[in-house]
């Protein structure tokens, strides 16, 4: 597994717990940018961001909607799922036992 492919599966379980930590399980593309780069010292642009956030929608993660030039995420049940370690999605690292 190429370094991309590590951190692009760490971001999005990043992006998941995220979600969580929401009061309305929501966040918008820029907002996450700025949280992986100041909380995650992960630096890209708002396209990877969003890049990522199709790759959620396209496994049933999260649910998206366009909101003028930002993507809005939000947390699906399947994402939930993942993240309590219920079920397994492809391409997103699992949490830890400490995560849950």
């Amino acid at each position: 597994m190429s370094a991309q492919q590590v951190i692009a599966e760490e971001t999005r379980l990043i992006i998941l717990k995220e979600l969580d930590l929401q009061a309305n399980k929501s966040i918008t593309s820029e907002a996450m940018r700025r949280i992986l780069l100041k909380d995650w010292v992960i630096d890209q642009p708002r396209e990877w961001v969003e890049e990522e956030f199709r790759y959620l929608v396209s496994m049933k993660a999260v649910e998206t909607i366009q909101a003028r030039s930002v993507l809005i995420a939000k947390l699906t049940e399947r994402g939930e799922q993942h993240l309590q370690g219920l079920i397994n999605i492809p391409g997103i690292q699992r949490p830890s036992s400490m995560d849950r």
